[in-house]
């Protein structure tokens, strides 16, 4: 024989418990309309439910069914086709104020379950965090130069094409970067590239 699998609440399975101690005569029934917090007229009524239908009775009847209040399937989709045409990385809430515009007067609430569900939102707490990896301090004075060069015409047309270098130097252990020596830098670059062809 095959059990039947029922899926109760916190709230029905105390029910049940409660009850099940009645049917075997260990608590009477006004007991157990205080401890259930109902009248004992509601405890005879779900006592002869389940001698009817089992342990099952004490489920919801709506329990599973859609809501009457649900919007209808064909608008959620009308919904979503617009809010893909025209407003796929708007929030849900911008979203819910154009789609009025439109015509279509939804909550924002709705629209932010609509659009997670189609993944045009995604919530706070389901977002990628970037993560920022940290750099270690360097151990020495000069161990990391930044530069930075810009090739544009600085002196427009009235002198040669050169260009601006730029450059810092990372102090270990300080919150502050330094000029670097311009004339060293320079050198290095020279003695790097070799001669500069004009």
């Amino acid at each position: 024989m095959e059990t039947e699998r029922i899926t109760l609440s916190q709230r029905e399975r105390d029910r049940l418990k409660v009850l099940h101690e009645v049917q075997l005569k260990h608590l009477s029934q006004v007991a157990a309309a205080e401890r259930l917090k109902v009248t004992d007229r509601q405890v005879r009524r779900m006592l002869l439910r389940i001698r009817e239908h089992g342990d099952g009775a004490l489920v919801h009847g709506l329990r599973g069914r859609p809501s009457n209040r649900k919007l209808a399937a064909r608008l959620e989709q009308k919904v979503l086709a617009r809010v893909g045409q025209r407003y796929a990385d708007f929030g849900p809430t911008l979203a819910a104020e154009h789609l009025a515009k439109d015509g279509f007067a939804l909550s924002r609430e709705t629209l932010r379950t609509w659009m997670t569900k189609a993944a045009f939102w995604h919530p706070r707490c389901q977002r990628v965090k970037k993560i920022h990896v940290w750099r270690e301090r360097r151990a020495s004075f000069g161990e990391l130069v930044m530069q930075d060069s810009s090739p544009l015409r600085w002196l427009e047309n009235r002198g040669p094409a050169c260009q601006l270098i730029a450059g810092t130097v990372h102090r270990a252990r300080h919150h502050r970067r330094e000029p670097a020596n311009v004339w060293r830098m320079g050198t290095a670059l020279r003695t790097s590239l070799g001669p500069l062809h004009r």
